[in-house]
């Protein structure tokens, strides 16, 4: 072997050596870069898992605000049926009420005509009284 070869074989080795050296850290920098992923994969689990807990959970809670908002429109919907009701029943009282006014406008007028009657019955039966008195005290002057 000559001296040329071997130095020129031991700086081939060296340049090898320091590919290998360089391949190797980015061999250990892949392999770092591949735990992280790992871990980055793992805590994207996590985090999905507990998005569809959270989901789920929203799920549930608007499943039972829509039951109770349903609950609620039927409850309106039956007062405002009975309002309905309450409505005809007022307007038959208003009705009611009315004629009754009526009537006792009516029956106010027949009192007073049948006080103007009854006056002047009063003031008839007074002259009829006035009448017989005098007739009975003159049969009792003749006898």
């Amino acid at each position: 072997m000559e001296n040329g070869d071997l130095a020129q074989r031991v700086t081939l080795l060296e340049e090898q050596v320091k590919q290998i050296r360089h391949d190797l850290r980015e061999v250990v920098v892949a392999q770092s870069d591949v735990a992280t992923a790992k871990a980055d994969a793992w805590n994207a689990r996590v985090l999905a898992a507990g998005a569809h807990e959270d989901v789920a959970d929203v799920r549930d809670r608007l499943i039972a605000h829509t039951k109770t908002l349903n609950a609620l429109r039927e409850t309106q919907v039956e007062h405002g049926q009975t309002l309905a009701e309450h409505g005809k029943v007022l307007a038959e009282h208003s009705r009611m009420l009315t004629e009754h006014s009526r009537m006792l406008t009516e029956h106010g007028r027949m009192l007073t005509e049948h006080g103007k009657v009854l006056g002047e019955i009063k003031t008839g039966v007074a002259h009829i009284t006035a009448l017989l008195t005098t007739i009975i005290e003159r049969d009792q002057a003749q006898d």
